[in-house]
């Protein structure tokens, strides 16, 4: 079974239902499953923008690459092939929980507030905070996905939190498109934070929350970091410096 028969049958879409969404007929996907060396570059890539993967893994009819964490005080543990480990610190992740349900209480309810506007909004938090104070917020780590910049692991981390209960994970419609969205099971643990630390979290929310997922992934390609990191690997933080006016949240001296 071909890459991209096995991507589309886990995303639980229909043969005519990728065939539209890339602009081929059901006839050409067919083959493109059967003989995946032929698609054209333009449609790889709007397949891999789709299914969210590396581009190569499709041509070359390979497993994706995928991102996945250890929390340092067990990291060690022998990664699975193509998969490639990142080590996240215990408090960087028990952060990263409680800025998320902190967002999705203020936010989470409004209709264009899904999982990939989720993922901005937690990126802009961090290097907006990091550009400003030259210190971390979450301190979480993000991949160069076609969207946008992706938090690493996101869907262990919010099924590891569906597990405790304290969010859950729904399936919903935006206008025509499905939609992930996270329904917080308690409020956010704030002695976590330090009262800039929120002042910054609620300016980020007034500035980016009112976009949709096309608007706030369309604006995060605009930002240094995300366009000079390698496709599918970690986003530099250091480089929010090098932001230009547009993305720039920072006052800097002439």
């Amino acid at each position: 079974m071909s890459t991209l028969r096995n991507l589309r049958l886990e995303s639980g879409y229909t043969q005519e239902a990728i065939a539209g969404e890339i602009g081929v007929s059901k006839q050409t996907l067919i083959a493109y499953e059967k003989n995946p060396a032929n698609i054209p570059a333009g449609k790889v890539a709007a397949l891999a923008r789709l299914f969210e993967v590396d581009c190569d893994c499709i041509i070359n009819d390979t497993a994706p690459k995928t991102y996945s964490y250890d929390v340092q005080a067990n990291a060690g543990t022998p990664a699975a092939t193509q998969e490639i480990r990142i080590s996240i610190p215990q408090e960087n992740l028990e952060k990263f929980k409680e800025v998320l349900l902190y967002v999705l209480s203020r936010v989470g309810a409004r209709p264009n507030i899904g999982q990939t506007v989720l993922y901005k909004l937690l990126y802009f938090i961090d290097f907006d905070y990091y550009e400003k104070f030259e210190e971390q917020l979450i301190g979480a780590k993000y991949i160069k996905n076609t969207f946008g910049p992706t938090p690493v692991d996101f869907a262990k981390i919010t099924q590891e939190m569906e597990r405790g209960n304290e969010l859950s994970v729904v399936k919903d419609k935006y206008f025509t498109k499905e939609q992930t969205k996270y329904l917080p099971h308690r409020d956010a643990d704030l002695s976590r934070f330090s009262a800039r630390e929120l002042a910054h979290i609620d300016d980020c929310l007034r500035k980016y929350a009112g976009m949709n997922a096309r608007e706030i992934s369309d604006y995060s390609h605009k930002d240094v970091p995300w366009i000079i990191a390698e496709e599918r690997e970690p986003i530099d933080y250091e480089s929010a410096f090098y932001r230009t006016p547009e993305t720039s949240v920072r006052q800097y001296d002439e």
